[in-house]
């Protein structure tokens, strides 16, 4: 495998909204760089990125995906990401590891709702961007209006670099207002190029817009700016290096034409991310931590260095195993040789190395700083982690994923696959780190969450595919709990008397309530041994048991003081397990005297939508109980603060999708228990009643 110099690998992320064409751009470039033979087809069922069955079947991207090429002397590493937001976290997880983005638009739609989002992923990193405005061979095509779109919604506002000569079935090509000249494609996706003059009918446009790229170029560079403002001109090569230097400095996004499809403006593409976009040597430095004294370290991209590598995606392979994804960031990894993992504090035997072209795996010997690859079947290695030389001890940032935001309990079709659902979905979590699963020590459910019903869906298919296994998803149970508002006393005696020896215990309790949170106290007042020493733990432990399935509608108890203050025993017929169910009888009596409530789970939320669609979102929140506590701005974003009960938004990434046109987003975690109305306590009590808790 050739190798090449850090100043020629190009990190490059495909990112936008999920449709608008990145996995047939991904497609088209290897395959106008020559990489691939022939060209991939998502709807066919034969691309290169989108390989898994169930990218095939939803003929969208589900994984992002690795390939490369080479161009004009330079090394691209391609990551083709996903672009709907079920599936959006990956995205955001490959964000650690490009050093430039080209960010896809639709020539018909323009920007649309996940384009925002990985436009914002992409500044937190400091990724630098150019802009594809892909399908002009489309009937609503309009490069102008899908500029304009991208001018109000982002910042820095992209600036043409070209203009289309043609849209809709009309589409020809594109012309480089910087050079001035015309770039005519074929019709017949073979990706052929002819360079001809400006046509006459798109000269005045040109014009216009070699205008503005002047100034954006001009205002990067003092020097620059200094010579335009004085003579109102730059030449071509003054303002390929202004567009170079305002790019890599986050001032300038140069925004580009064409059709995936058709294979058509792929070339000049290619050339502007070898121009314009960083090199690892150009991008911000990146930052370790020393293990051994906690100091941050900055990791220079340099092959004589010591290595530092971060995995970025785990996939399971079912030929080669589990394939880990890393980016050398700085040193030298080669196949056959032993590395640390800082993150884990483990040795790992590093195999055959491999670069990655979609579903192919081609060997290579070693990767240097900068460059992509993946090795198989590390034993302990996560996504998030961190490879290195054990002297130098380092340890990269973890990688911030989305959290959750939908769960359903997973049952099994089979009885007793109850294990080998939980170890699949385990194999699942190591590919998707934004899987989640978890048991309700309440309701005993197993808890499935992602970051939408989609999401899990597909990793259900997935369990069945790879694993065998075939589960259900169920609106997990509420996991109210039972409390008291008032005190109360009441007497347990249990007697049992049979031929020979009978059973006696004789308890009197008095049960108050604990503030919210404290627990259950038990109190042992008796003095002058009404009950004997020895069976008073057996009283704790009836009630305590008791307390498990509370006597109103079966939910734990919880916040309540119990107080033994009085009883009585017999010498002969006494025991523990006499005592134990008094004490459960005493409790029963009791806490149905003291003014029980049900009590339901509050989650704090924090809900980000756009600020024209405020008003909708918190009038469902108020018909769903919920509680506004605040208001903040983000951005062109507003964040909600809030409180509702579990009840009301179990499944709330699906309303939120609803009302926001999926342009919202939200984090909810547990906050407190609040008691449950009158009302609604009534149909609980009453399911319950009948055998069955609420859904």
């Amino acid at each position: 495998m050739k190798t090449y110099s850090i100043d020629l690998l190009r990190n490059v992320g495909l990112i936008g909204h999920g449709g608008v064409g990145k996995t047939s751009l991904a497609e088209a470039v290897i395959f106008v760089a020559g990489a691939s033979k022939r060209l991939g087809k998502v709807e066919n069922g034969t691309s290169n990125f989108d390989y898994e069955p169930e990218e095939i079947k939803r003929q969208f991207s589900i994984n992002a995906m690795l390939g490369f090429c080479e161009w004009n002397k330079h090394k691209f590493n391609i990551i083709d990401t996903p672009g709907y937001s079920n599936f959006v976290a990956d995205t955001k997880g490959c964000m650690r590891v490009m050093d430039g983005a080209v960010v896809v638009i639709s020539a018909e739609d323009g920007v649309q709702v996940q384009t925002e989002k990985v436009w914002n992923w992409a500044d937190d990193s400091a990724v630098r961007r150019l802009v594809f405005v892909n399908g002009m061979d489309e009937e609503r095509a309009d490069f102008k209006a899908a500029l304009d779109s991208a001018e109000g919604l982002l910042t820095p506002k992209p600036v043409a670099l070209q203009v289309p000569v043609g849209s809709g079935d009309g589409f020809q090509g594109v012309v480089d207002i910087v050079r001035e000249r015309a770039y005519l494609f074929a019709q017949d996706g073979s990706g052929k190029m002819e360079e001809t003059d400006v046509p006459g009918d798109v000269s005045g446009a040109v014009a216009e817009a070699r205008e503005k790229l002047m100034e954006a170029a001009a205002e990067g560079d003092d020097e620059l700016l200094e010579k335009y403002l004085e003579s109102g001109a730059l030449s071509t090569e003054e303002i390929l290096k202004g567009i170079a230097t305002g790019v890599r400095e986050g001032n300038v996004v140069p925004a580009l034409c064409g059709s995936a499809a058709k294979v058509m403006g792929i070339q000049p593409l290619l050339n502007a991310v070898a121009d314009f976009l960083p090199s690892p040597l150009d991008r911000l430095p990146v930052t370790a931590k020393n293990s051994a004294n906690g100091e941050r370290v900055t990791i220079q991209p340099d092959e004589g260095g010591p290595m530092a590598a971060q995995v970025f995606k785990t996939v399971s392979d079912p030929y080669a195993g589990r394939l880990t994804f890393f980016r050398v960031f700085s040193g030298k990894l080669s196949s056959d040789s032993n590395v640390f993992n800082g993150t884990q504090d483990e040795r790992e035997r590093i195999g055959q190395l491999y670069n990655i072209q979609g579903k192919e795996q081609i060997a290579v010997d070693a990767l240097s700083a900068g460059d992509f690859g993946a090795v198989a079947k590390l034993k302990v290695t996560k996504t998030g982690d961190t490879l290195c030389s054990e002297k130098s001890g380092l340890v990269f940032d973890p990688i911030e994923f989305p959290k959750p935001a939908i769960s359903f309990a997973v049952v099994p079709k089979a009885k007793g696959d109850e294990e080998k659902v939980s170890t699949s979905i385990q194999r699942l979590m190591e590919e998707d780190s934004t899987l989640q699963l978890s048991r309700d020590p309440q309701t005993k459910e197993m808890i499935f969450s992602g970051l939408g019903d989609l999401h899990l869906e597909v990793a259900m298919e997935r369990m069945k595919r790879k694993f065998g296994v075939e589960v259900e998803f169920r609106t997990p149970r509420v996991p109210y709990l039972e409390t008291i508002r008032s005190s109360a006393k009441a007497q347990g005696r249990y007697k049992k008397q049979t031929g020979g020896r009978g059973q006696y215990g004789d308890t009197w309790i008095e049960i108050s309530p604990k503030a919210r949170g404290e627990g259950f106290e038990f109190v042992n007042k008796i003095v002058g041994g009404a009950i004997p020493r020895q069976f008073i733990p057996a009283v704790e432990k009836g009630i305590v048991e008791t307390m498990e399935s509370g006597p109103v509608a079966g939910y734990p108890v919880t916040d309540v003081q119990v107080r033994l203050y009085d009883g009585s025993f017999h010498t002969v017929d006494s025991s523990e397990m006499a005592f134990k169910i008094a004490g459960s009888m005493a409790f029963k009596k009791a806490f149905m005297d003291a003014r029980p409530v049900l009590l339901e789970p509050i989650m704090n939320m924090e809900i980000s939508v756009p600020a024209d669609l405020v008003g909708d979102v918190i009038g469902d929140l108020n018909s769903r109980r919920g509680k506004v506590l605040g208001m903040r701005p983000i951005g062109a974003n507003t964040v909600i603060e809030t409180q509702a009960p579990l009840a009301e938004v179990m499944a709330y990434a699906i309303t939120l999708r609803s009302l926001t046109a999926d342009r919202g987003s939200f984090t909810m975690e547990s906050s407190h228990y609040e008691g449950l109305p009158e009302q609604m306590a009534e149909k609980v009590i009453a399911k319950a009643t009948v055998g069955e808790k609420e859904d």
